[in-house]
């Protein structure tokens, strides 16, 4: 049985036009970039003709970019970068409830070892930061406020740009998230008023096992491990630019679509929706509008049915979705989206994300949304 794939917010297909570009360069680019000697420098040319492409794509200046092995450690450094730089004094961190598990484990690491406090601020309504409680969860020593751009389960983009005026006005830090939007929105203006924000390749066509970090160039920052020459010293190991190679054509091929992208994801939503309706209130749908919403995530949940047994009875039938963030499930709790929009209890556990790609078709996304509503409809076996 041939499985049709809607969970593209976990992971996505390497990209043909990107997995060529990592053969090549793998093949022919094949130096140390940081090796003097020749066939080193051709390496190096082609890892920052690639930082050029990729901070021209965000509208930033190439010296900022620094790459990483992906979301998770982009996060970490990240954040360690910038609470190394602070010229604040302060011991305090504010976090969405509903940030990445990367973020919540560097935090509760910070917080164990180093002794700083972290408040977690929950969505309102709209499944947006409610932003009086974070403006009320502000103290004198807040150095530093993290929030990721697009939730990766209900598919909410939060307002940054406000954000980072509060943050501006107060003297604090900011770190955004963005391994859930890159690919799939202008992040242009977002680049230009955080300190820092994080992407992975696997997220938008390119290779796994790469990514990268903006961090604002004024910035004086200090390297998480003394002595490292890769990377001005932001992280340890050769540097992978076969990888960076891919995901820098994976990305330009994603932002030359865009426009193309969304609309399909918007047909592809929508279709899904329509099929629902006969079933309408068996779900719980989380669909906020379109001005802040990105239409490629569908997060909802059954009535009355554990996410879990949802997502095999699809899988059993032929359609890959997930139950949320792939670094949580299985884990049998709560995601963190449902606890930050105060969704607890056996209803927390109803949820269920369905996310889709380039090449996604209506048919399936209508076939989806009839499936789904056959297994609402069926008797639960006993």
């Amino acid at each position: 049985m041939i499985i049709k794939y809607f969970d593209y917010a976990a992971t996505c297909p390497l990209d043909r036009e990107a997995a060529d570009a990592y053969i090549k360069a793998s093949s022919e680019f094949f130096g140390n970039s940081r090796s003097l000697h020749d066939t080193g420098s051709v390496a190096e040319g082609l890892l920052e003709n690639c930082r050029a492409e990729l901070a021209k794509i965000l509208g930033i200046e190439r010296e900022g970019i620094y790459f990483t092995s992906g979301g998770t450690e982009g996060n970490f450094l990240a954040i360690h970068a910038l609470l190394s730089s602070s010229e604040k004094i302060g011991k305090h961190i504010i976090m969405g409830m509903a940030e990445h598990s990367s973020i919540h484990i560097i935090l509760e690491k910070l917080s164990l070892e180093k002794g700083y406090e972290i408040t977690k601020v929950p969505f309102g309504i709209d499944g947006r930061i409610d932003q009086e409680k974070l403006k009320a969860a502000i103290r004198d020593d807040t150095v530093l406020i993290t929030l990721q751009h697009g939730n990766p389960e209900i598919g909410t983009l939060q307002p940054i740009l406000e954000i980072s005026d509060i943050c501006k006005s107060k003297g604090i830090l900011l770190h955004s998230d963005c391994v859930h939007t890159f690919g799939k929105t202008d992040l242009k203006e977002i680049a230009a008023n955080v300190d820092s924000l994080s992407f992975s390749g696997h997220k938008f066509y390119g290779p796994k096992g790469v990514g990268a970090v903006y961090l604002q160039p004024g910035l004086r920052w200090d390297a998480f491990l003394p002595g490292v020459s890769h990377e001005k010293g932001f992280r340890p190991g050769t540097v992978n630019v076969p990888g960076i190679a891919g995901m820098t054509v994976a990305a330009q091929k994603a932002y030359e679509n865009l426009n193309v992208h969304t609309r399909h994801f918007q047909l592809l939503r929508d279709a899904l929706l329509q099929e629902l309706e006969t079933a309408k209130g068996k779900f719980v749908i989380y669909d906020f509008g379109r001005e802040y919403q990105l239409s490629s995530t569908l997060g909802l949940r059954i009535k009355e049915l554990e996410g879990q047994y949802i997502m095999l009875e699809c899988n059993r039938h032929g359609f890959a979705i997930s139950t949320g963030s792939a670094c949580q499930t299985g884990m049998k709790a709560i995601s963190k989206t449902m606890k930050a929009l105060g969704v607890s209890g056996k209803s927390g556990k109803e949820f269920i994300r369905i996310s889709f790609g380039w090449n996604t078709s209506v048919e399936e996304a209508k076939a989806l949304g009839r499936t789904l509503t056959e297994i609402v409809q069926a008797p639960v076996p006993l």
